[in-house]
């Protein structure tokens, strides 16, 4: 038996992680009043072959927010593998996103404008918080990166070990929020300056040979491979459901490809859920 309870703040993407779940199977209820999530806990129990998840989040009244830790505590509940994922986001991102797609908060009214809003919902929403197994910061996520993302914590929690993205990325468009264990590789020879691969990236025929030629790019491989050989097992055995490894050029283009793409190659032999995403040719 599977329940997912997805809340977060307005405009952090909620909705769409719940349709990414009604794809995965999950029959999905959003606005789930707190107080029948034992009703439906009832429910569960009597279908074993269903998966449910439901969202709770500030259009619930502020009793059955602060009731939630207690409802889940209940033994029924703590006998269901459940989980709890919440999404937030920077509060000047969703000032925009409100602004964007010209909704109404639904805190907010003719006495209360969208900033206090925000900020009353953060306060609301802190019994969720305390007891979420997950926070997904959803800040610099468009929306394939964000199914990606819940698609991988479900898969994760769902299986035995340690799910594992590498994540090429460039510095000088900032360090992703969602990085576990971060190494920069701008020290390495860098593709960038010989004019004929410029415009290649490391998945790349040209940029692959080039840097599979220079002995510091192998160097680093394998130190970075013997310290993740060494340490994951250390992570999975404190359960972790999932880790996020960045590696880091200037730009995301060469380097890091490249060297993401051969740690995913060599960790796949070895781990069941092993994937590799290159943040700057995504965009």
């Amino acid at each position: 038996m599977r329940l997912i309870i997805i809340s977060g703040s307005s405009g952090s993407g909620k909705s769409t992680a719940l349709h990414v779940l009604e794809d995965m199977g999950f029959i999905c209820i959003d606005n789930l009043p707190a107080s029948l999530l034992p009703n439906l806990v009832k429910r569960i129990n009597q279908d074993d072959e269903k998966q449910y998840a439901v969202s709770i989040d500030a259009r619930n009244s502020e009793e059955d927010i602060a009731s939630l830790p207690l409802l889940i505590q209940n033994a029924d509940v703590a006998a269901l593998n459940y989980r709890v994922i919440f999404l937030d986001a920077d509060e000047n991102v969703l000032l925009r996103r409100f602004s964007e797609t010209r909704r109404r908060h639904p805190l907010s009214n003719q006495n209360t404008n969208l900033q206090a809003a925000i900020d009353k919902e953060k306060l609301l929403l802190k019994p969720i918080i305390d007891i979420a197994d997950v926070n997904i910061d959803t800040s610099d996520m468009g929306f394939h990166d964000l199914r990606d993302l819940v698609k991988r914590n479900i898969f994760a929690f769902y299986s035995s070990g340690t799910s594992v993205l590498f994540q090429s990325f460039g510095f000088k468009y900032g360090l992703p929020r969602d990085s576990d264990l971060v190494f920069d590789v701008r020290c390495l020879p860098n593709p960038h300056w010989d004019i004929s691969l410029r415009t290649l990236t490391g998945n790349d025929e040209g940029v692959i040979k080039f840097l599979e030629k220079e002995q510091e790019v192998i160097d680093m491989y394998n130190h970075i491979r013997e310290f993740l050989e060494r340490w994951l097992p250390s992570y999975d055995a404190n359960n972790r459901s999932y880790m996020t490894i960045c590696i880091g050029c200037t730009g995301g283009q060469h380097r890091s490809v490249y060297l993401c793409n051969l740690l995913m190659s060599h960790f796949s032999k070895t781990l069941d859920d092993v994937q590799c995403r290159h943040r700057e040719l995504a965009q």
